[in-house]
């Protein structure tokens, strides 16, 4: 599993809005500018986010971008799952049209499920609010 530039960065912006409060909406611009983000790729990061309702959006002057919860409530897994579509090691743990043809007899499918599983659960163990404290001292 790699995580995306697009995984990373959300994951960024998000721990940015959580560093910085919900009182006030952050425009775009400053995001781009804080965290080293071109304007144009975070502007297709905070449409995922903001059609997923992870945060919320005011367009205009005065506007921007704000969490709409918590930085407990969001999970390290929950934004990953959202940009990358999927946690998985290997292919051959997807569900639907890309499950594997062998899945059924697979001597190995175990071990990755089990994989999957531990990888799934790691990210959904740690929240904004966890990355806010030393997050060298997870509690992983």
């Amino acid at each position: 599993m790699i995580v995306s530039t697009k995984g990373r960065y959300a994951l960024r912006v998000m721990v940015h809005f959580a560093m910085k409060g919900a009182a006030d909406y952050i425009p775009l611009k400053e995001i781009a500018e804080a965290e080293g983000i071109s304007q144009k790729y975070l502007e297709s990061i905070m449409t995922t986010l903001s059609k997923a309702g992870f945060v919320d959006a005011v367009h205009g002057k005065g506007g921007g971008y704000r969490l709409n919860r918590s930085p407990a409530d969001y999970t390290v897994g929950s934004i990953l799952k959202l940009t990358e579509g999927s946690l998985a090691a290997v292919s051959c743990t997807s569900q639907g049209p890309a499950a594997c043809s062998r899945s059924t007899c697979c001597q190995t499918k175990p071990m990755w499920d089990r994989l999957d599983a531990m990888i799934n659960d790691f990210f959904e163990g740690i929240t904004l609010a966890d990355l806010l404290e030393d997050p060298q001292q997870l509690k992983l």
